[in-house]
C-alpha cells in the first residue's frame, strides 16, 4: 500500500510562502535566478570535488612544491613559474590551482637564500584565499584615482588579517605634478615608493611583446630608483 501525504488549506499557503522565501534567500546567496539554482549548485558541487581532490593530492605529496621549483624556467638568473588561468568560460573556479600555489609557496618560503616575487592578477582574490600569506610585504601598483587608492586600502586591511604588516605603493601612469601630489596626499609617506610616469614608450613595448627595459630609459631609471629604496629598507 502506498501512502500519500498532502498539505491543504491555509497550511498549504503558509508552506508555499515559506518555500518561496527560502528560494529567494538561496538565489541571493548563490547569486543566481531561481531558474538557474540547480545549475549553480551543480557547478559548486563540481568545484568542491575538484578542490577536495587537489587538497588530497597536495597532502599526499609534500614534495610537490619543491618538485615544481625544479621545473621552473630560468631567465637571466631568475627562475620563472606561471600558474594556469581560466581557459574556458563556465569551467568553474581555479581552486585546485590555488591549492597547488599555496603548497609551492610553502616550499619556497623555507628557502632562506632565495627571494620570491609573486606577480598576482589585479584584485583581492589571492588575499581572500590566503595564497600570499607568507610574503614579507606587498607591493601595490595604483593609478592616481580614488578607486585605485581605495583598492590599496582594502589590500592593506586584508594583508593585516594575513599577518603581512608592510604594504608599499608604486604610482603608475602618473601624468603630471598634480597626479603625483594627489597620490602623495592619500598614501602614507612610509608606504610610498615612487612613481612611474605615463610613457607612450611603455605602450609601444607592450604592443611589441617586449620589456619596457628595451624601449624606455626613463622607465628603467624610475624602476631602478624604486628598487633602490626597497634595497635600502632591507638593509
Amino acid at each position: 500500500m502506498r501512502r500519500i501525504e498532502a498539505v491543504t488549506g491555509w497550511n498549504a499557503y503558509d508552506l508555499a510562502v515559506a518555500q518561496r522565501a527560502e528560494l529567494h534567500d538561496l538565489s541571493a546567496l548563490l547569486k543566481a535566478k531561481p531558474g538557474q539554482l540547480a545549475e549553480r549548485v551543480q557547478a559548486l558541487h563540481s568545484d568542491v570535488k575538484k578542490l577536495r581532490k587537489a587538497s588530497e593530492k597536495a597532502a599526499a605529496s609534500p614534495a610537490t612544491g619543491a618538485d615544481l621549483v625544479q621545473k621552473a624556467t630560468e631567465v637571466n638568473g631568475v627562475k620563472l613559474l606561471v600558474m594556469g588561468t581560466v581557459d574556458v568560460g563556465g569551467s568553474g573556479c581555479v581552486c585546485p590551482e590555488h591549492v597547488m600555489l599555496k603548497a609551492l609557496l610553502s616550499a619556497l618560503t623555507y628557502r632562506k637564500d632565495d627571494v620570491v616575487i609573486m606577480d598576482m592578477e589585479a584584485g583581492l582574490e589571492h588575499l581572500g584565499r590566503g595564497t600570499a600569506a607568507n610574503m614579507d610585504q606587498f607591493l601595490v601598483v595604483v593609478e592616481p584615482g580614488a578607486r585605485s587608492v581605495q583598492t590599496y586600502g582594502n589590500v592593506k586591511r586584508l594583508a593585516a588579517d594575513l599577518g603581512v604588516k608592510r604594504v608599499r605603493v608604486v604610482a603608475n601612469k602618473v601624468r603630471d605634478e598634480r597626479d603625483e601630489a594627489y597620490v602623495r596626499s592619500v598614501i602614507p609617506a612610509e608606504d610610498f615608493l615612487g612613481c612611474i610616469h605615463y610613457n607612450p614608450e611603455i605602450m609601444d613595448a607592450d604592443r611589441n611583446g617586449k620589456s619596457p627595459y628595451d624601449f624606455s630609459r626613463t622607465a628603467m631609471e624610475e624602476i631602478r630608483n624604486i628598487k633602490a629604496i626597497l634595497d635600502r629598507d632591507e638593509k
